[in-house]
């Protein structure tokens, strides 16, 4: 397990921040905190401070409100595998009607770590953690096919996880 800082590009964050701080984008000194999160969720507030030119409360105080805004969060990033959750997979969902609706069925289901509204092939693309393949089946088969306006899934279930990274870092 480890630390990262996570930075939130979810539309339903953007707007919540947008509409917390005036839809100003966090300035230069910010997104270098940022960047070094990035690097190390647990770095020291001292040794971000000298490596952006602040003090260590400035860079106390900036951190906090970049996590009150909804800009970023620093939260301890898992391999599903370690942890008891033997089965993920990505679902391609096929929606009838209003795809926002199924989008916030779906976000209330604690399997589904990642839901978001797709331009192709699919409405919706879901990623699920779950126990064993039992598991995934029931989520899948009584609970996702069951919300009203879905009209299909096409599961792709992970063999094995190459790459997670969270390091996309500012623009």
């Amino acid at each position: 397990m480890h630390s990262d800082v996570v930075a939130s590009r979810s539309a339903e964050h953007r707007d919540s921040r947008e509409s917390r701080n005036g839809g100003s984008p966090p300035d230069a000194v910010s997104l270098a905190i940022i960047e070094q999160l990035q690097e190390d969720g647990r770095r020291p507030y001292a040794a971000i401070g000298k490596a952006v030119g602040l003090s260590e409360a400035a860079v106390r105080q900036r951190v906090q409100k970049l996590l009150d805004q909804g800009v970023m969060q620093i939260v301890a990033v898992t391999d599903p595998l370690t942890v008891g959750f033997r089965r993920q997979a990505m679902v391609g969902v096929h929606v009838e009607g209003d795809v926002e609706s199924v989008a916030d069925a779906l976000t209330a289901m604690s399997e589904c770590e990642y839901v978001v509204m797709t331009a192709g092939s699919f409405d919706l693309m879901v990623e699920i953690v779950c126990e064993d393949d039992d598991h995934l089946l029931d989520v899948i088969n009584r609970r996702i096919r069951a919300v009203p306006g879905v009209r299909s899934t096409e599961s792709f279930v992970y063999l094995k996880l190459k790459k997670q990274t969270y390091m996309w870092g500012t623009r």
